[in-house]
């Protein structure tokens, strides 16, 4: 919006208000006008008659008596006519004067709000309203309007750190291949062998890549989204699914897998429950020590449906454990994993989230993590 159109949006607004008010003004003054002007004939009518024919001397001259009480009633009507036309002049005069005056500091909040807003811009989201000079309906609309600018800016700060964050992570994968591109190529009598290996750290490099963009296409369409499926889904059996993808990578590193998986029917995306128990379980596994441990329970209740993984690890400080749900953290460290995404938990938390669940976590004594999911029962 224009700093023109603005003004004149608030100056239209302090026109037809000023405008309301006099027309209300003038419309009752011109109703009590009428009312006197009407109550002063009907008193004057009121005056007992002389009998007819009757002579009344009035400054030495004989008059008839029903010309006089006409000549009164009239006299009188014109005068209230007369003095209440001035008190009409004078009174719309003054409200419209006053409704003009009043109305612009009653607005002046609304200018505030106004030129705050035509201010604000990307670089300078940091700037409030603040505390007005009105303690009404427009200091609650300055209150609510600096709040919306705080999402707004927290918004616009995790959009810039997720987008340098996904930067990053495509940049390592392109600058791998790329080097490796080039010492392929420059090398031109290289043998067989050494050719193999670069391109076998390609396509390394660009499976990386491809699943850190399949990740953040699944986050953009989770986070935020409505379930467009809904099925009933055994959490036992999702499960089961999802340590069979993982359990050979387990088994490689020694990792004692332990499961109390009752039947816990949830009602959602089978997609997208498959994916909330194939993170936690890689998670568990990639995060995990030699020769450690992971415990999975699912069980059933009247509300929600639960599912717990918890595994051995590293410590991690409490305070840092809600960050692991913040795109591109693993275990506290910040885009220094070698492998996977950094957007399992992100993409777990969205697709709870989208359910209608909850998910926490909490370290585990002695180095590990602990991650529960509710998922509302199937009904």
């Amino acid at each position: 919006m224009s700093p023109r159109a603005s003004l004149f949006g608030v100056r239209s607004l302090r026109v037809r208000i000023t405008l309301l008010a006099t027309l209300l003004v003038a419309a009752v003054s011109l109703l009590l006008l009428w009312l006197a002007w009407t109550l002063i004939g009907d008193a004057v009518a009121a005056v007992p008659q002389m009998p007819p024919g009757t002579s009344v001397r009035v400054g030495g001259i004989d008059v008839d008596a029903s010309t006089l009480a006409e000549h009164l009633r009239l006299h009188a009507r014109n005068r209230v006519l007369l003095f209440g036309s001035l008190a009409f002049f004078f009174v719309v005069s003054a409200a419209a004067i006053l409704a003009w005056t009043f109305t612009s500091r009653v607005l002046l909040p609304l200018r505030e709000i106004t030129g705050t807003a035509r201010r604000l811009s990307i670089e300078s989201m940091g700037e409030r309203i603040g505390d007005v000079r009105s303690k009404d309906e427009l200091a609650e609309l300055a209150g609510t309007f600096d709040d919306m600018l705080d999402r707004l800016q927290c918004a616009f700060e995790a959009q810039r750190h997720f987008v340098a964050n996904a930067s990053h992570e495509l940049r390592t994968p392109l600058s791998v291949i790329r080097t490796e591109l080039d010492v392929t190529l420059a090398d031109e009598h290289g043998e067989v062998p050494a050719r193999r290996r670069s391109a076998d750290v390609v396509l390394d490099a660009t499976e990386r890549a491809g699943q850190l963009v399949g990740s953040l296409l699944l986050l953009a369409k989770t986070d935020g989204a409505g379930l467009v499926v809904r099925e009933l889904v055994d959490l036992a059996v999702v499960v089961d699914v999802a340590w069979r993808a993982v359990r050979s990578e387990a088994e490689r590193k020694g990792i004692r897998a332990g499961f109390v998986t009752a039947s816990a029917p949830a009602f959602g995306d089978p997609a997208l429950l498959d994916r909330i128990a194939g993170n936690l379980l890689e998670n568990a596994v990639r995060h995990n020590v030699v020769n450690g441990w992971i415990e999975v329970v699912t069980q059933a209740g009247p509300q929600w449906s639960v599912l717990r993984v918890r595994s051995s690890g590293g410590l991690l400080d409490p305070a840092t454990v809600p960050e692991l749900f913040e795109p591109f953290r693993r275990a506290g460290i910040a885009r220094t994993a070698r492998s996977g995404a950094g957007l399992g938990l992100s993409i777990v938390r969205a697709a709870v989230q989208a359910h209608g669940g909850s998910v926490a976590a909490e370290p585990v004594v002695g180095g590990g993590l602990s991650v529960i999911v509710h998922l509302p029962a199937a009904p």
